[in-house]
């Protein structure tokens, strides 16, 4: 496990609104029925409109937001052998890390990826590498095969959209908040996304739980506050 020193600063989902009305057990966890119903339908809308905003970058700013949230990855976090850092496979245009990820692997880092094996069920994590054999998973997303299950030190996860709290905005299915959930111990999170995917609030539910640390270009860092 890394040691807390090891983070300079403290600190992926189906599209279908219809799973955040499904999570834990079929029910709101108290939460009113009609109230999830409603940021269930709002955060569909928002989720379509920043996606399709988005994808209008062009590949060269795209290219130049990855690199900028590289460059502050880097100052986040110190890299040791066998530390073990879950990222992802990047998909409708999210920032592309790959590069780095590559990087971390040269330089002893134990990298991951998340895999999808159950619906509604957490996902677990499996260890890549740059020759790693990959193969289509569930919404096509290439996960490797036959790799060892690992649990990340720090996790990586991209986002539709977030807000100052650092509660993240996915892709509707509720998989990272599971997954987290059931970590022990649960990793430092870091979210990254857009730096125009900033909302005033994603009115947050009781399953919902919040990233450590949200990462944009643009220089925009955001720390969960406690």
């Amino acid at each position: 496990m890394a040691d807390n020193d090891d983070i300079k600063t403290g600190f992926a989902s189906p599209p279908c609104y219809a799973h955040e009305l499904e999570l834990y057990d079929n029910g709101y966890m108290g939460v009113d029925a009609q109230a999830a119903l409603d940021v269930a339908r709002w955060r569909k809308a928002k989720r379509e409109e920043l996606i399709a905003a988005r994808l209008k970058f062009s590949v060269k700013d795209r290219r130049a937001l990855a690199q900028e949230v590289t460059e502050k990855l880097e100052r986040i976090i110190i890299p040791k052998p066998g530390m073990i850092i879950s990222l992802y496979w990047p998909m409708k245009a999210e920032l592309d890390l790959r590069g780095w990820m590559k990087d971390l692997a040269g330089q002893g880092v134990r990298i991951a990826l998340p895999v999808v094996t159950e619906k509604a069920q957490p996902m677990i994590f499996r260890a890549w590498t740059p020759d790693a054999n990959m193969e289509p998973g569930i919404w096509q997303i290439p996960v490797p095969v036959n790799t060892d299950e690992v649990t990340p030190h720090v996790a990586i996860a991209p986002l539709v959209g977030f807000d100052r709290d650092c509660y993240r905005l996915g892709y509707g299915g509720g998989y990272f908040d599971r997954t987290l959930a059931a970590l022990n111990p649960r990793p430092k999170v870091i979210g990254i996304g857009y730096p125009d995917s900033r909302l005033s609030s994603i009115f947050p539910q009781v399953y919902d739980i919040p990233m450590d640390m949200i990462i944009t270009g643009q220089g925009e860092i955001i720390n969960r506050a406690g």
